[in-house]
C-alpha cells in the first residue's frame, strides 16, 4: 500500500496540475504533491529498515536498501525543488519569460518526471525500467525546451537525439540480457525480473552478459552524462529552467547510474571477473579528467556546474567500478551528498541569474553584498562540492581516494589530478562573482532560502557526524552490491 501511494501521488498530482493550470494555488499543489511523495518514501524506507527487502504487486515491484534510499533522496530533492520553483517560476512569469500555458505544462511535467524516476527505482522488471527511463527522458526534454528560444529548442533536440541513441543501445543490451536469462529462467516475464536474475547470475552465459554490459554501459552512461557521451548535459542545464537543472543533476543522473550498478552486479556474478568494473572505472576516470579541465573554459554559470556534475558522476561511477566495501560505501555516500549540494548550488545560481538577468559569469558580481543568502549560499556550496572539510563531500571523496590508493594505486594520480583541477577552476570562477561591489543593474530579490539552508545543513551535518542508522543503511546496501 505504501509503495502504491509513493508511485500514485506524483502521477495523480501531474494529472491534477494539468487541469489546474496556472491558478494561484498551483505551486502549492505542486509542493503538497511532492511533500506527500516524500512522506510516503520515508514510510517505505522505515518498512524496509524494520522488515528487510520486499516484493509487491505480484513481484512487479521490489524494494531493498539500495533503491529505497535513492527513492527517499529523489522524493526529498523533488520536494525542496518544488518549494524553490514556487518563487522562481512566478518571477519568470512576471518577467514575461513564460506564459500561463507553459506554467501549467511545467507543473504537470515536473510531477510526471518524479513519477518516472520513482518507477525506474522501484520496478522489478528490466524492461519496465527501460520504459520508465525513456519516460523520464521525454518529460525532461519537454521541460528543457520550456522557454521556446532557438537555443533552448536546439538544446532539447540535442538532448533528445543523443539520449535517444543511448536509450536504443540500452534496449539492445536489455535484449541480450533477456536472451541469456531465458535459457535459465525460461521465456516470459520471469526472465526480466531483477530478483530472479540476481539469484541465477552465476548460471547466465558470461560472454553474452559481457557483451550486454557494453551496450548498457554506453546506453545508460549517456543518461549518466559520462564522457564521451556527455555533450547533451551542459546544453540542457544552461537552456532549461533552473529547477530542472537541479533535479537533472541531483536526481536523474543517479537513476541512470542505479541501472548500471544493478547490471554490473549481474555481470560480476556471471563472469566471476572484474570486467564490468574495469569498464566503469575507465569511463569514470575519463569523465573526471575531461570535465575538470572543461570547467576552466566555461563562461556560462549553469554550464560550468553542469560540467561539475559530469565530474562527480565520473567519481561515483569510478568508485562503483572499483568495488569493495570502502569504495562502494563512498560511492553511495557521494550520490547523497552530491545530490544535496549540487541542487542547493543550482538554487543559488537561479536566484543569481534572476538578480542580474544573465548567466554570463563576467556580468555577475557582488553577490555577498547584494544578497547575502545567495552569495554565501553559493560560496559554501562551492566549498562543499570541491570536497573541503567538514562537508560530506570531503568524507565521500576521502573514502573513494583511500580505496583507490589501496586497490588501484595507478589510478590515484589521475583521480587526484581531476580533483585538484576542479578545486582550482571552481574557486577561480566563483570568487569574482561573490565578492566585489554590487553592480547598478543588480536587483534585490526575495529568495527561497529554506531549500538552500536545509540542503547545506544536511551536507554539513553528514560531514561532521553520520547517524548510525544511515551508516547501517549504507552497509546493508554495500552487502547487496557485492
Amino acid at each position: 500500500m505504501i509503495l502504491l501511494v509513493l508511485l500514485c501521488v506524483p502521477l495523480v498530482a501531474s494529472l491534477a496540475l494539468a487541469f489546474i493550470g496556472d491558478r494561484k494555488f498551483a505551486p502549492e499543489v505542486n509542493i503538497l504533491g511532492s511533500a506527500a511523495t516524500f512522506v510516503a518514501g520515508i514510510a517505505l524506507a522505515l518498512e524496509v529498515y524494520h522488515h528487510g527487502p520486499m516484493l509487491a504487486g505480484d513481484k512487479f515491484f521490489f524494494v531493498d536498501a539500495f533503491n529505497v534510499y535513492l527513492a527517499v533522496l529523489t522524493s526529498f530533492v523533488s520536494m525542496t525543488t518544488a518549494l524553490f520553483s514556487r518563487r522562481y517560476m512566478r518571477r519568470e512569469r512576471e518577467h514575461g519569460t513564460i506564459g500561463h500555458r507553459r506554467i501549467r505544462f511545467y507543473h504537470a511535467m515536473f510531477q510526471l518526471f518524479i513519477f518516472a524516476m520513482l518507477l525506474c527505482l522501484l520496478t522489478n522488471n528490466v524492461g519496465v525500467l527501460w520504459i520508465a527511463m525513456e519516460l523520464a527522458t521525454l518529460s525532461t526534454v519537454l521541460l528543457v525546451s520550456l522557454y521556446r528560444t532557438p537555443s533552448a529548442i536546439e538544446a532539447a533536440w540535442k538532448y533528445f537525439i543523443l539520449c535517444g541513441v543511448g536509450i536504443a543501445l540500452a534496449l539492445f543490451g536489455t535484449v541480450l540480457l533477456y536472451f541469456a536469462a531465458e535459457k535459465v529462467l525460461g521465456a516470459g516475464g520471469e526472465a526480466l525480473l531483477w530478483t530472479n536474475l540476481s539469484q541465477v547470475s552465476d548460471q547466465l552465459e558470461p560472454t553474452i552478459l559481457s557483451l550486454a554490459f557494453v551496450f548498457l554501459m554506453v546506453g545508460y552512461g549517456t543518461k549518466v552524462g559520462l564522457v564521451p557521451v556527455h555533450n547533451w548535459l551542459p546544453d540542457a542545464h544552461s537552456e532549461g529552467p533552473t529547477p530542472i537543472s537541479a533535479v537533472l543533476s541531483g536526481l536523474l543522473l543517479n537513476i541512470a547510474l542505479y541501472a548500471l550498478v544493478r547490471c554490473k552486479v549481474l555481470v560480476d556474478g556471471s563472469t566471476g571477473t572484474h570486467h564490468a568494473g574495469n569498464i566503469m572505472m575507465g569511463f569514470g576516470i575519463l569523465s573526471v579528467i575531461v570535465a575538470s579541465f572543461s570547467l576552466l573554459r566555461q563562461k556560462d554559470i549553469k554550464r560550468m556546474f553542469a560540467y561539475s556534475s559530469i565530474e562527480h558522476m565520473g567519481i561515483t561511477t569510478f568508485a562503483f567500478g572499483l568495488g569493495g566495501p570502502v569504495a562502494t560505501f563512498g560511492a553511495l555516500l557521494h550520490m547523497l551528498v552530491h545530490s544535496l549540494t549540487k541542487s542547493a548550488i543550482f538554487f543559488t545560481v537561479g536566484h543569481a541569474s534572476q538578480m542580474h538577468r544573465t548567466q554570463d559569469m563576467d556580468r555577475i558580481q557582488g553577490l555577498i553584498r547584494g544578497n547575502p543568502l545567495v552569495g554565501w549560499g553559493m560560496t559554501f556550496g562551492v566549498m562543499a562540492i570541491v570536497g573541503m572539510p567538514p562537508f560530506g563531500v570531503f568524507m565521500s571523496e576521502f573514502l573513494i581516494l583511500t580505496a583507490t590508493i589501496k586497490d588501484a594505486p595507478l589510478m590515484a594520480p589521475f583521480l587526484l589530478l581531476g580533483l585538484g583541477v576542479t578545486f582550482a577552476a571552481l574557486f577561480r570562477k566563483v570568487q569574482p562573482m561573490v565578492t566585489g561591489e554590487v553592480p547598478p543593474h543588480q536587483k534585490f530579490l526575495k529568495v527561497a532560502h529554506v531549500p538552500v539552508l536545509l540542503h547545506m545543513f544536511l551536507v554539513l551535518g553528514i560531514g561532521i557526524y553520520m547517524p548510525k542508522f544511515l551508516a547501517d543503511w549504507f552497509h546493508t546496501a554495500v552487502g547487496l552490491l557485492k
